[in-house]
């Protein structure tokens, strides 16, 4: 087996053996903070603080913009390179981190102001929070070259550490948000701002004692020209990246516009659904995402496609495995979590997951787009599709359609991005977009599908009962992988999963 594929499913593992603890760990600190803050409180803290989890979103595609650049110089094998790249990168992000704070606080005066539709009596406890955000949100940006850093090595064994600390962290704040006898929604808003400070504090520390050329010395290792390019690229990025973020969370401003807080909590729960099992498809990404630059750097564009149509295919089914016992029974999983979910918390996971499985039909294609450097065009058409949503639901929530709406614009605009990824992909990587269309996403979907309706069989026969959801989920399981391998996968994949299982057995006995 190739050392790269090696390379994969070792940090893969460590990745998600951090998933299978903080995935339990998150899904039991969800349930405790809705109990402790109540329906209410729980959907000010996601339509105001709810912006700490988008920004970490555009903290991540800011990092990959640095990242693009490290891998690259190092498939190049420049390692003085990186040293410059390093250095660049912290003036262009402490730049970047000022101007996200001046736009956030001004931003605040008009969310307080005649957008947000919060209680009166709850209207400090809200501004608490977002200044927090603020704050938290400006040392999040300054740390993206240590992100990029840490990613650019394969480094995934820390990743693990540093999540499955952070996920008790935020266990640790629910317990203490519990126990109060302050208010609630302020400890908590207040308390979840510091966690992300921990951790870099701890990434940055880290980066500078392993890594030569996270050092500090911009006088020494600055270059212009290696600025401008990198200014371009990451204004792009953070420009597409920027306006993502703007539309999903101005989502969840147009939802409390028309709606108020309750549906602000249906969304947070579906949004925490969706964000752990998306972290399935997270964790494969910050594996192979290194491995597809890096071959752009070497010249190696082959395994950059290989790389991209393999990791999306793997990564697909990965996500969706889980989705389909979920989708399935959703209503009795919801019921069992949270005993009385808030209205409309059962559409929005379901049309939200949906969203989520044509999202990852194109999943590594973005990235090698992004490794050849030319995203200028595609950004700009990203841009148009991703402020559509947010138009949209505006339009039907004026009109007086149902809240889900939301979710159906979504899935249009999800679609309309992966007609964007082939023809770029096709366009400056050679990723042939009919044959992709014919041998991922046509396959992809026809399993899942399939899937779907053995899940949906068993529902309809069974009643309701934690035996059910058992049974559902051990013959969607065995259905997928069944149908995926013989499917979905073609002859060489299938001889990986067969030198991987050997080289797992061979080392077990």
């Amino acid at each position: 087996m190739s050392s790269t594929a090696n390379r994969v499913i070792k940090n893969t593992g460590y990745l998600y053996a951090k998933m299978g603890i903080t995935m339990f760990v998150s899904l039991y600190t969800t349930r405790l903070i809705l109990n402790s803050l109540g329906t209410s409180d729980f959907g000010i803290f996601n339509i105001v603080g709810g912006a700490i989890a988008m920004l970490g979103f555009l903290n991540a595609a800011m990092a990959s913009a640095t990242q693009r650049f490290m891998s690259y110089s190092e498939g190049e094998g420049d390692k003085e390179k990186q040293k410059s790249i390093f250095n660049v990168s912290l003036i262009l992000h402490l730049g970047i981190s000022l101007v996200v704070g001046i736009v956030l606080f001004i931003a605040g005066y008009f969310f307080f102001n005649g957008i947000l539709n919060i209680p009166a009596d709850r209207i400090f406890a809200a501004k608490v929070v977002y200044g927090s955000l603020i704050v938290s949100t400006m040392f999040t940006v300054m740390t993206v070259p240590y992100d990029a850093a840490m990613n650019a090595h394969e480094n995934m064994k820390y990743y693990a550490v540093v999540g499955i600390l952070e996920s008790f962290l935020k266990l640790a704040v629910a317990f203490a948000c519990v126990y109060t006898t302050f208010d609630k929604l302020i400890v908590y808003g207040s308390l979840m701002a510091c966690i992300p400070l921990i951790t870099l504090t701890i990434m940055r520390i880290y980066c500078h004692k392993h890594y030569a050329e996270c050092i500090i010395a911009p006088r020494i290792y600055w270059k212009k020209n290696l600025m401008k390019e990198m200014g371009a690229f990451a204004g792009w990025n953070f420009i597409g990246s920027f306006i993502s973020v703007i539309g999903n969370y101005g989502m969840g401003i147009v939802l409390n516009h028309f709606f108020g807080t309750l549906l602000n909590a249906a969304q947070g729960i579906a949004n925490q659904i969706s964000g752990q099992l998306g972290a399935l498809g997270s964790s494969m990404k910050k594996a192979i995402n290194p491995i597809i630059t890096k071959s752009a750097g070497a010249h190696a564009e082959e395994l950059m496609i290989r790389s991209s149509i393999t990791g999306t295919k793997t990564t697909f089914f990965i996500v969706t495995i889980c989705f389909s016992p979920i989708m399935v029974d959703a209503r009795y999983i919801l019921s069992l979590w949270l005993k009385n979910p808030p209205p409309y918390a059962y559409q929005f996971c379901l049309l939200l997951l949906i969203t989520n499985i044509f999202q990852n039909l194109t999943l590594f294609i973005p990235q090698a787009i992004s490794a050849k450097g030319k995203i200028k065009k595609y950004t700009l058409w990203g841009t148009v599709i991703g402020i559509i949503p947010l138009a949209l639901s505006c339009i039907c929530f004026s009109i007086g359609l149902p809240p889900y709406y939301m979710y159906f614009t979504m899935i249009l605009a999800t679609l309309g991005r992966v007609a964007l990824d082939l023809y770029f992909g096709q366009k400056l990587c050679n990723i042939n977009s009919w044959n992709f269309i014919k041998e991922v996403i046509l396959k992809l979907l026809l399993c899942l599908i399939f899937t779907f309706l053995i899940g949906y069989i068993i529902q309809f026969i069974l009643q309701p009962s934690f035996l059910r959801f058992i049974f559902i989920g051990f013959a969607t399981v065995l259905t997928y992988t069944i149908s995926f391998y013989w499917i979905g996968l073609d002859k060489e994949e299938k001889n990986l999963i067969k030198e991987t299982y050997l080289s797992v057995k061979r080392r077990l006995l």
